[in-house]
């Protein structure tokens, strides 16, 4: 029997990760195993002194430093292959949507939907406590804020707020999110919603 194909887009940082661990050898003398055994026998066991260890005994940049660390601590294997990433985004979501939140999912499901229906070259990427919408880029993100709400994150740049869209002040912090808006039922999911949301899609060129 075929496996079910994922709604869900590999995320891009599990082509950054990869890409990384294949180039570790050659930039830093050790593989990714390589190091993690010597984390194992030398390192510090907390892991933000480890992050320090590596950065100063070992010459690593942050990044490196902060992967290697996090695999040492058992976290971030499921960056490492497309496979890994996917099967844990469908927990991420159930996790998101598990407990007082379990109300939420049918406006995420139709949300999602009407993400995905923008084009074919829309993909959400799950994370822990947000599920982001791509295009080129990110422009639109779904986050289950409190027990009652989705706020639908748009990326939406100056424009002023009005109507049910909110400033969120990422313009001015330079976060790539910029305006939300509030969802409490799947009914609120009208023509202001789509017409904004198309917007960030249109714009992410």
């Amino acid at each position: 029997m075929a496996a079910k194909k994922s709604v869900y887009g590999v995320h891009p940082s599990v082509t950054m990760v990869q890409s990384w661990q294949a180039a570790l050898k050659e930039k830093s003398g050790r593989s990714l195993d390589e190091w993690l055994a010597l984390v194992k026998k030398s390192a510090p066991k907390a892991e933000k002194e480890r992050l320090e260890w590596l950065k100063q005994q070992h010459g690593l940049g942050t990044n490196s430093a902060r992967w290697i660390a996090e695999r040492a601590e058992g976290k971030g294997a499921e960056m490492e292959s497309p496979e890994a990433y996917l099967q844990a985004a469908e927990g991420y979501v159930e996790e998101m949507f598990a407990g007082p939140k379990q109300g939420l999912r049918p406006i995420y499901g139709a949300l999602l939907e009407l993400g995905l229906s923008l084009g074919t070259d829309v993909k959400a990427c799950p994370c822990q406590t947000i599920v982001p919408l791509y295009r080129n880029h990110v422009f639109a993100q779904i986050k289950p804020t409190t027990r009652t709400r989705i706020d639908l994150g748009l990326v939406l740049g100056a424009r002023k707020a009005g109507g049910r869209l909110i400033d969120t002040g990422g313009y001015a912090k330079k976060d790539r999110i910029t305006h939300r808006i509030g969802i409490e039922s799947a009914a609120e999911i009208d023509a202001e919603v789509k017409r904004w949301l198309r917007v960030a899609y249109e714009e992410d060129k």
